[in-house]
């Protein structure tokens, strides 16, 4: 008996995508990877050149999880406090704002005439 999950195929696919983007980003990699790891985690960090400009390329071995980040999302990070880097540590592997959020201003205005 083999077992399955509804979204199974869709999420093959987006699996297969994002193997695909990593692949094309190390293509385009700069230098050599920096390993920073302690008792907790370890992450690799590169640089990679893509048509839009320098990224950089974080990846967590253990988990298989990757991002690319633009100079403005990385600046964006010196903008938290310690207070966000918390809520993203207490909850690995989940955004701190869900895709079906909408942004501030759609959200229609509350019965306090917000």
């Amino acid at each position: 008996m083999t077992l399955r999950w509804e979204g199974e195929e869709q999420d093959a696919a987006a699996a297969r995508l994002a193997s695909a983007a990593r692949e094309e980003l190390l293509e385009h990699a700069v230098g050599e990877p920096i390993v920073l790891a302690n008792e907790f985690a370890e992450v690799r960090v590169r640089r990679v050149n893509t048509r839009n400009g320098a990224r950089l390329l974080i990846e967590s071995p253990k988990s298989g999880q990757w991002v690319a980040l633009c100079p403005v999302e990385l600046e964006a990070l010196t903008w938290q406090n310690t207070a966000t880097f918390s809520a993203m540590v207490g909850n690995p592997y989940g955004p701190l704002v869900p895709d079906d959020v909408p942004p501030d201003d759609d959200v229609p205005p509350d019965e306090g005439g917000r």
